[in-house]
């Protein structure tokens, strides 16, 4: 295991990702001041995202199902906890967006290789309320 949001776990036989893109910002707005360089101030943490790029070729490991099923994810609208394998909890995101290339096809169309891109946006910790529900989300997949 690679990683897991929610019930979904990140490795060779679902979806390998090749590498894990984080970026955290922080506020510090700007106030203009007469005849003085405008001041700053720090507000607190601002957006923590990641990023997922990886390809998947179904041939050799990967899954198609693997793709829908954050879909089906994302459409809950619910937060997820993210976890590395190393047992590293990030804490709850949402995914935000997911793309996907398809190249070197099949005569029937299938794709060989799926280049995708998975994009986190984490949400506040104290929004249980956002929790997905691991059973609300499997009886979506299996319908």
């Amino acid at each position: 295991m690679m990683m897991a949001l929610g019930m979904f776990v990140f490795g060779l036989p679902t979806l390998a990702y090749q590498e894990l893109q984080r970026q955290t910002d922080w506020r510090h707005p700007s106030t203009s001041r007469v005849g003085a360089p405008p001041a700053r101030q720090f507000l607190g943490r601002g957006d923590d995202q990641i990023t997922l790029p990886g390809v998947l070729v179904p041939e050799l490991c990967g899954a198609l199902l693997s793709l829908d099923t954050l879909r089906v994810m994302a459409d809950t609208g619910k937060a997820w906890p993210l976890v590395e394998g190393t047992g590293r909890i990030y804490g709850l995101w949402v995914i935000e967006s997911l793309s996907e290339t398809r190249t070197l096809f099949f005569q029937d169309g299938a794709a060989r290789r799926i280049e995708f891109s998975l994009h986190l946006q984490r949400v506040d910790e104290s929004r249980i309320d956002l929790l997905g529900s691991a059973l609300e989300t499997l009886g979506n997949i299996l319908r």
